[in-house]
């Protein structure tokens, strides 16, 4: 564990070559790992594990969508695909990748099969933070740990396969073991990580919900919206609405901040674009601080982790999510993307 210097701020991270796959797979050579649902984060990280050489079972309902597609990536009923009781008990670390609401409805099933010994783990702190909420209290007696890639788990599939590494962070809430920081970090680099830096359930949480629900989902949509509509409203056609939107940003200027900062973005776009983006940066950051302080506010006080349970745990949720997406993806401005992802040089 090395600590790096960010801005002045000391971290503990740790990197691949500080612990390498061979010292991981030492630390759970004796585990067997059961991925509990495969859903989001369960393909990714289950199959990323098996293919670096860890023992891992999936559990998961059978005759579900998710059974199936398990099935499809070579998940073998009986042998290294379970019903989910079942994986629970054979596991002795239990990877808990279930949706929140899930967790919430299966966690009996998990709890009795967390005998002494065993390591409870989480991608992310909403069961654990918001316990007096979801009911998840875990045995005295077990490790509780949690590794949570910074990306969707097909993002962590993606980079694993292309030999590049989706960078976590990780967190201890519970060392029963003594043993507990030793597994989360190998976990962490059978994952596929290409870094892990530290944090607690609580931040993870927290900074999890405002950025999905901010910059990285709601807030990012909003903008899109805002911008792509004024264009619009002013005669521009969907086309160049878009590419000046959404597709400049994402194939041209992103990767660009993603090598080497926005400042180097800036160096590499026209002084016209600079001046303009200099000038009028602070603006927007200035309007829509308000609007982050108030959602960091909801996220801490409970109230959005209350609304992620109470809407998702309802029986039409997926019809009405759908609902919801459909409108969004048949809006003119992503109709207009479709479009113009079918005329990118690479699918032609």
């Amino acid at each position: 564990m090395a600590k790096i210097n960010f801005g002045g701020v000391e971290e503990n991270v740790v990197t691949r070559e500080e612990f390498p796959l061979e010292k991981a797979r030492e630390v759970l050579k004796d585990e067997t790992i059961a991925v509990i649902g495969y859903g989001v984060q369960g393909p990714g990280q289950s199959l990323n594990l098996r293919d670096n050489g860890f023992r891992v079972i999936v559990g998961q309902r059978k005759g579900s969508k998710s059974w199936d597609k398990a099935v499809a990536d070579g998940w073998v009923p009986g042998e290294t695909l379970f019903e989910i009781e079942e994986a629970a008990e054979r596991g002795t670390i239990i990877q808990y990748l279930l949706s929140d609401a899930g967790q919430i409805s299966v966690w009996p099933t998990i709890k009795k099969h967390l005998t002494a010994g065993k390591a409870l783990y989480f991608s992310h702190g909403f069961g654990i933070t918001y316990k007096e909420r979801t009911g998840i209290v875990p045995p005295a007696d077990v490790d509780v740990i949690l590794i949570a890639p910074k990306g969707s788990g097909t993002s962590l599939r993606r980079m694993f396969l292309q030999g590049r590494g989706l960078n976590s962070s990780y967190a201890v809430f519970q060392d029963a073991t003594g043993r507990a920081m030793e597994r989360v970090i190998a976990l962490g680099i059978g994952v596929g990580s290409g870094y892990l830096f530290e944090t607690d359930f609580k931040r993870e949480v927290y900074s999890d919900l405002t950025g999905e629900r901010g910059t990285l989902m709601g807030a990012i949509q909003g903008i899109f919206a805002a911008q792509y509509d004024t264009l619009r409203q002013n005669g521009h056609t969907p086309s160049e609405a878009f590419n000046e939107t959404i597709e400049e940003l994402t194939q041209s200027l992103m990767p660009l901040v993603a090598e080497n900062g926005m400042d180097w973005m800036y160096a590499n776009c026209s002084t016209t674009a600079q001046r303009g983006a200099l000038d009028w940066w602070k603006k927007f950051r200035d309007a829509t601080k308000p609007v982050f302080e108030e959602l960091y506010e909801s996220v801490r006080s409970g109230n959005e982790a209350q609304i992620s349970i109470d809407s998702n745990s309802k029986p039409d949720y997926r019809a009405k999510l759908e609902a919801e997406l459909k409108e969004m993806r048949e809006s003119e401005m992503w109709q207009a993307g479709a479009v113009v992802r079918k005329l990118r040089p690479e699918n032609n």
